[in-house]
């Protein structure tokens, strides 16, 4: 795969004469890392994908918050112990990243709800069926909801003939499951002293990366970004938390946040919950924004 050039990555960028000299830097390509050229295991190299620029996204007709519509849905579908990632700090995250009002659901009982399971014959542990989730979340979609996400620390899986799956959406439902079970480093039997703040960023970019694609953001193939592919987890532990700006200019046009206050909650965030590269990069990014 080659790189494309600036001149294409400014093409799916898209036009940003509208906005603002100040708010164009939040788009500026020396402020983003090119895409590497993927390893025979990583994502590209298994599912070759054209890319999506801003002008297919909008001519998808992707979904858009409106005033009926307007608000983000986490379905926690069972308790989070304290060795899970905090459902508090996964709110406060989604609200920085989108700029939109998100709840937290009581727990759904999904265990008198007729979801399938399953004991995977690899792991020996217990594996929800996701088409059975989406079907039940479906029913219990609430009025006002952009989307209704659920959440589990249970590990799960599409279909018999696979062994698991991280989650799975339906656009047309706006609905989601997603499992953080894999992102425990303790599910591969591996012991680490920073185990809770690694398990908080996988679970806050797994949770950011699927939202995303209930906007219609496809996968990014033109710089590093929170919406790359991942085919294993050390290629998504390379991703950064923050969308690159073709992408940005997407959620950008659903939403229509504030930029700079869109970054200065999503680098509070990271500064609180120590992640520190990302919550320096954005502060540069900020104060490159404020010059005149």
């Amino acid at each position: 795969m080659s790189r494309p050039s600036d001149r294409e990555l400014r093409d799916a960028i898209g036009p940003l004469d509208r906005m603002p000299v100040n708010m164009r830097r939040f788009f500026d390509l020396d402020q983003f890392d090119p895409m590497p050229t993927p390893g025979p295991q990583d994502w590209l190299a298994n599912h070759p994908e054209p890319g999506q620029s801003f002008a297919e996204f909008v001519r998808s007709h992707p979904n858009r918050p409106d005033t009926r519509r307007h608000t983000l849905y986490l379905q926690p579908l069972d308790e989070f112990p304290a060795t899970g990632p905090p459902l508090r700090e996964l709110k406060e995250f989604t609200e920085a990243f989108f700029s939109m009002p998100v709840r937290v659901l009581p727990v759904l009982e999904h265990n008198a709800a007729r979801v399938s399971s399953r004991t995977n014959p690899s792991t020996g542990l217990r594996q929800l069926l996701t088409g059975d989730i989406l079907g039940l979340l479906a029913q219990r979609l609430p009025a006002e909801a952009f989307c209704l996400l659920g959440v589990t620390l249970q590990d799960l899986y599409p279909d018999p003939s696979w062994n698991f799956v991280f989650g799975q959406a339906s656009l047309r439902e706006r609905v989601g499951v997603y499992s953080f079970a894999r992102y425990d480093p303790s599910f591969y039997g591996e012991h680490t002293t920073d185990r809770a703040h690694l398990m908080l960023r996988r679970s806050c970019k797994v949770l950011a990366h699927e939202t995303g694609h209930m906007f219609g953001i496809a996968h990014c193939i033109y710089f590093r970004c929170l919406m790359n592919g991942s085919n294993h987890m050390a290629e998504s532990d390379e991703h950064p938390l923050h969308l690159c700006p073709v992408d940005l200019h997407k959620l950008y046009d659903r939403i229509g946040f504030d930029l700079m206050a869109r970054y200065a909650h999503l680098r509070d965030f990271c500064r609180d919950a120590g992640f520190n590269d990302e919550a320096h990069w954005i502060d540069m990014q900020l104060k490159r924004a404020e010059l005149r």
